[in-house]
């Protein structure tokens, strides 16, 4: 249940990348979602932005690009973080200096896979990290304690023109997909899609963006905040909300509608 005056429970900290990419009619650009597998206990069967958790690995690879103290090394740590869960769940090597051709994203990704840290596949293929590419946009932080709890970072990434192929990672995605975020919202109304809360208001708030640079001048007005969920009556009927000064067009939606993970 929800404890809103209470303490936070302990959160697994991840990180989560929305991908940019021009659409080729001139329309409103496109995202890059994954549907997680139905056996994940988190967010199970839903379209969800590429992301996971931040390991070991991340926090020590952030040791060497710069960290200043603890929360400079979170920081690093889960851009770190969305760099390698993209790359392992899509096969884009997003977030560096270097612009990799298809075969070598392929060879490192079957690399990754195999050893399970992004430092040795950088070391191996030549490449160095430029964590700038990557733009904060928001912070999740619920305080529910009946399912397993995120500290969730989201970036920006821009993809530009970019026409690639994608890899499914089976273990945990069935299908990718690329949409405008109206687009996705429509397939979730309309139940192609199955889409969690944070990722409704994600939407909903990149649906105002009718290019990349339409993003990052909003996230110059409002940005990157914590974002913690919160239960409110109106008119006696139990609504799930947000603060209402973050950025996002819609605030809540009735708690009866909310899917949270």
């Amino acid at each position: 249940m929800f404890d809103p005056d209470g303490e936070a429970p302990p959160a697994t900290p991840a990180a989560t990348l929305v991908i940019f990419r021009n659409c080729a009619d001139g329309g409103a650009p496109q995202l890059l979602m994954v549907q997680r597998s139905k056996e994940m206990r988190f967010a199970g069967g839903a379209a969800v932005f590429p992301g996971g958790r931040v390991d070991d690995a991340d926090l020590e690879l952030a040791n060497f690009h710069g960290a200043e103290n603890d929360d400079h090394r979170s920081e690093l740590a889960a851009r770190i973080a969305a760099v390698r869960e993209t790359l392992e769940e899509t096969g884009l090597a997003v977030g560096l200096n270097e612009r990799p051709s298809l075969e070598d994203a392929r060879t490192a990704r079957a690399q990754l896979l195999e050893l399970g840290a992004l430092a040795p596949v950088l070391e191996t293929m030549g490449w160095t990290l430029d964590l700038d590419r990557l733009v904060p946009f928001s912070r999740w932080r619920p305080k529910h304690k009946e399912i397993r709890v995120f500290d969730t970072r989201f970036y920006l990434a821009d993809l530009g023109t970019g026409a690639v192929d994608l890899l499914v990672d089976q273990t945990e995605n069935t299908h990718l997909f690329w949409a405008s975020a109206t687009q996705a919202l429509q397939m979730a109304d309309t139940g192609e899609i199955k889409i969690i809360f944070p990722t409704r208001r994600n939407l909903e708030r990149l649906a105002q963006f009718g290019s990349f640079d339409d993003a990052l001048a909003h996230v110059a007005h409002f940005p990157s905040t914590m974002i913690t969920p919160f239960m409110e009556l109106r008119d006696g009927v139990p609504w799930l909300l947000i603060p209402p000064d973050a950025g996002y067009p819609v605030d809540g939606e009735m708690l009866e509608s909310a899917s949270r993970g």
